[in-house]
């Protein structure tokens, strides 16, 4: 029986992945290896179910993965980031049209973490996405389809 997928993301730089992770994220360290001192960091990090993998180390995976983290309230997630006032990201969410409200943040090494909650009032609608902003965070437009 299949377990739940550890993604591994790559990383460049181990101060800046923590202060993205750690601190901004709210992650925890649950390992950290090198094969020796002086070598680049393969670290394990976790929040609740959610584990992932950063590595420094060339061949173990490419830079500008994407994954999807399910989460309980994208909407209060969202929030309590933007109150955390990381200067490198200014989250904001959006329904999407197949029944889930999302949030996609990039980390420093230009992978993307899309958060996501399930919304059933918005399966199946047709009436197009709406993105949703904080106070005093600029909106940004959605491509229109085709161009």
């Amino acid at each position: 029986m299949f377990q739940p997928a550890v993604p591994i993301l790559r990383s460049f730089d181990e101060a800046k992945a923590r202060e993205f992770y750690v601190a901004f994220l709210g992650f925890t360290v649950d390992f950290e290896y090198r094969f020796e001192p002086g070598m680049p960091p393969y670290i394990g990090i976790s929040q609740g179910n959610c584990r992932i993998h950063l590595s420094e180390h060339f061949g173990d995976c490419a830079p500008g993965a994407r994954v999807r983290i399910e989460v309980a309230d994208v909407r209060g997630l969202c929030a309590s980031l933007t109150a955390k006032g990381y200067g490198n990201a200014r989250p904001g969410w959006h329904e999407q049209d197949w029944g889930c409200a999302e949030m996609t943040i990039h980390d420093p090494f230009a992978n993307r973490l899309t958060f996501w909650t399930t919304t059933p009032e918005g399966a199946g609608s047709s009436a197009g996405r709406r993105r949703v902003t904080l106070p005093g965070t600029p909106p940004t437009p959605f491509p229109r389809r085709g161009s």
